[in-house]
């Protein structure tokens, strides 16, 4: 049998081979017909075409280490996406695992621009100069478009163009056109002048990433920010959650390269730890006291449980302040959570309306909120809500909402470890997140074939990109007493995280009831 190596070096020489064959036939054919400018106008249409004919690429793990540049799927699908934030004049975040090659796409889509636009000033920025220009190296970013230039046919490359002249450091000039691609470093991000394009590359990792934000909003109108992850509590992560960036996510199974023997092999080069940061795109692997890590939670999404699961649909409600953050409902039946449906500016009034609407549509006959806080005004309305109101909703079935203040005492539950509730948490928030922690643990348990459990006792969840983020926000901390405690949202507001909305609707969903509560019935 083949090592995970030995099949990635198969796979670069077949492709090597393939498209080595193809780029020549391809060159006889507009050399025998003199088809130069036809060549030229059908480049100039098309980047990928350019691109998959005309570019190359420098690999120094392949022999010989010039390598037709022949991007994969994943690879087409991110330079059609740059063309599309292109046209709406819009920026846009790229999510990537180690080695996906999109350094070099951001490069070659700057180049066919370079070459084949006009009125185009392209820039390119990271936190340190060496990543962004070093002579004769092709790790550096100005390197890798200056490989891709050299490697032009005469006739394709612009008239009068000398790379010691056009292709100076942090600087490349297009002579026929007068375009150009510049790079800057660190604090001086942005301050260049204004951009058609800007390529802040490993973004995560700008050390004051609030002056580049500062410098870049008045430079471009498309920007985009590439990074591996970093952590959590710094802007590109803010961005990536936000909801309001257009997202791109190269993960390693998009590179054909990279089989899930290859992984094993990575994972144990690397340990879970460096995996998680490098290949996983995982937010939270360097972060210490993570209450649910990302690992456990990618372990629940879609996982399958028998269609037989079911019992009552049940909701949570995070209830946000008035024009601050947003209302989070959540059902789920049994271990299966289902719908998810967020709204934002509105009353507390108006939420608790909102709330009954949803429960009725999603058929829910429990929703459990927060209490403490915003929760006294919706609470009040389902109070004091006249019959006329409550006439809307009777001909559906009955619905409790059940208010519960985290910052009770934990119940009376007992653990594994034979300790209780009372002497394990500080308080119901505490135990509310470790038995959503317990969920998602024997859930990733089970899935990577450690220990099997129960279908009952374990979480499936959809794939949302927000839930799945928020998951893995929280930390958790022990009191003097040794007790858990998990962060508040002013600690987490410290830290430059906003409120995770998302998952405190889930934890309240899956929340233990304290033995006495009294439900606000419809």
């Amino acid at each position: 049998m083949e090592s995970p190596q030995s099949n990635s070096d198969n796979f670069l020489k077949r492709s090597e081979s393939d498209s080595c064959e193809r780029r020549l036939l391809h060159l006889q054919a507009i050399q025998a017909k003199n088809l130069y400018e036809f060549e030229r106008i059908a480049c100039a249409d098309d980047v990928v075409y350019w691109l998959q004919n005309w570019g190359w690429t420098y690999d120094p793990r392949c022999s010989p280490a010039w390598v037709p540049f022949d991007p994969w799927p994943k690879q087409v699908e991110y330079l059609r996406w740059l063309e599309d934030r292109e046209k709406g004049q819009e920026g846009g975040l790229v999510e990537k695992s180690r080695d996906a090659g999109v350094t070099w796409l951001c490069g070659a889509f700057s180049v066919h621009r370079w070459l084949f636009r006009d009125g185009i000033s392209i820039g390119f920025g990271s936190r340190k100069e060496m990543y962004v220009d070093q002579a004769d190296d092709p790790d550096s970013i100005f390197e890798k478009m200056r490989i891709l230039i050299e490697s032009l046919p005469p006739w394709m490359k612009p008239r009068g163009y000398d790379r010691k002249k056009h292709a100076t450091f942090c600087k490349i000039v297009n002579p026929v056109n007068g375009n150009t691609i510049t790079g800057e470093a660190g604090d001086n991000i942005g301050r260049g002048g204004r951009k058609s394009f800007y390529f802040v590359d490993e973004a995560a990792f700008i050390e004051r990433a609030h002056l580049v934000e500062r410098s870049l909003s008045a430079t471009t109108n498309v920007r985009i920010d590439v990074s591996t992850p970093n952590g959590i509590g710094n802007v590109f992560y803010r961005k990536r959650v936000s909801g309001k960036v257009p997202v791109f996510v190269f993960d390693w199974r998009d590179d054909p390269r990279k089989t899930p023997e290859w992984a094993e092999a990575k994972k144990a080069e690397l340990g879970l730890t460096g995996w998680e940061q490098e290949y996983g795109r995982n937010y939270s692997a360097s972060v210490e006291g993570i209450t649910i890590p990302a690992a456990w939670v990618q372990a629940a999404v879609d996982f399958p449980l028998p269609p037989d699961m079911g019992g009552p649909c049940r909701a949570g409600l995070d209830i946000a302040e008035e024009g601050k953050d947003l209302s989070v409902f959540i059902t789920g039946r049994g271990p299966k959570v289902m719908d998810i449906v967020a709204w934002g500016q509105r009353t507390t009034t108006q939420t608790a309306y909102r709330a009954v609407e949803e429960a009725r549509r999603l058929v829910a006959v429990t929703v459990n909120y927060d209490v403490v806080g915003v929760g006294t005004g919706p609470k009040g309305t389902w109070q004091a809500m006249p019959d006329k109101d409550k006439a809307l909703w009777e001909n559906g079935p009955i619905i409790q909402f059940v208010p519960i203040n985290t910052g009770d005492s934990p119940t009376n539950a007992r653990w594994p470890d034979g300790k209780t509730s009372k002497e394990k948490f500080d308080n119901l928030k505490a135990e509310a997140w470790w038995t959503l922690r317990a969920r998602f643990e024997r859930t990733y348990e089970h899935a990577n074939g450690i220990k099997e459990h129960s279908p009952e006792d374990m979480i499936s969840i959809p794939n949302d990109s927000q839930l799945i983020a928020e998951l893995s926000i929280p930390k958790h901390e022990y009191t003097d007493k040794g007790k858990i405690k998990i962060e508040s949202k002013k600690q987490l507001a410290a830290r430059g995280v906003k409120s995770p909305d998302y998952a405190e609707s889930l934890v309240l969903l899956f929340c233990p009831q304290p033995a006495k509560l009294k439900a606000n019935i419809w």
